[in-house]
């Protein structure tokens, strides 16, 4: 838990409410110019260039990104994934975070406490693209100890930002 509190307390910064405001405005829509931004946030448009700026160089912004309809993709399937590992080694687990890092498929994976250790999020095409990367990824981890894959059939609510 003390390395889990380590890695969230350095992404902290110092932000007052104005750092807040702006942060909730381009959760909303980050192609703000500055000047549309400031009348949003009530300030300037230049003190709200600065503070883009100083929360993008302290990693409080961590990407500018567009976040497409899944309509438009042939990754239709969602499966979420449950994994347990066999051994909880500092080594192993880092080789299996390496390994979700790398996979294509895995679009999340988050370490966890409780029954799991991993819970993965896990976009393909049709359940034989699924099969391949359970074959390829899961199955052929030795650390793997077993998982549990439930199928998305209906996507309610996601979600991007963030309570700030």
């Amino acid at each position: 838990m003390q390395m889990i509190a380590q890695a969230w307390s350095s992404a902290l910064i110092d932000m007052d409410d104005l750092d807040r405001r702006i942060l909730r405005a381009l959760q909303n829509n980050n192609r703000l110019s500055f000047a549309e931004m400031a009348d949003v946030v009530g300030s300037s448009a230049a003190s709200c260039l600065r503070r883009v700026k100083r929360l993008r160089a302290a990693k409080a912004i961590l990407a500018d990104v567009c976040i497409l309809s899944p309509q438009i993709s042939e990754q239709n399937l969602i499966v979420i994934v449950n994994v347990e590992l066999e051994r909880e080694r500092l080594d192993l687990v880092d080789e299996f975070k390496k390994a979700m890092k790398l996979a294509e498929e895995v679009t999340q994976c988050y370490m966890v406490t409780g029954d799991s250790d991993f819970v993965l999020i896990v976009s393909v095409k049709d359940i034989a693209a699924f099969d391949h990367f359970v074959k390829t990824k899961l199955y052929s981890n030795p650390n793997v100890r077993k998982f549990r894959s439930m199928i998305n059939i209906d996507r309610v609510k996601f979600e991007t930002k963030i309570n700030i």
